[in-house]
């Protein structure tokens, strides 16, 4: 964490010096990364989806990563863009979860 404050536009968690790997409880302790469905889906959203998200309840949420994944498996164009961009393959996934569901 720099010294300087967080943007003014930073979810809560982030405002405390917490990292979303650290606020979920699992995740990949040698990178940081979340591996369960739910982390991995708030690491693909934008700051304030991830913080819309985070406040529903763990059965919305995920129903809401359940929806993530097989956006992600059904999809043959976010197979082709995986390839390119595996964190562009999910952000546009977790977009398109969001418009429809969220």
């Amino acid at each position: 964490m720099s010294g300087r404050p967080p943007r003014s536009g930073s979810p809560s968690w982030a405002r405390h010096g917490i990292t979303i790997a650290a606020a979920l409880p699992h995740g990949d302790k040698e990178y940081g990364m979340p591996t369960d469905a739910v982390g991995r889906f708030l690491a693909a959203l934008g700051p304030q989806q991830q913080e819309a998200v985070a406040g529903r309840p763990p059965q919305e949420q995920e129903r809401l990563a359940a929806a993530w994944e097989r956006e992600l498996a059904s999809d043959d164009e976010l197979d082709t863009l995986d390839e390119l961009s595996p964190p562009a393959a999910e952000a546009e996934a977790a977009r398109r979860v969001m418009d429809r569901e969220g």
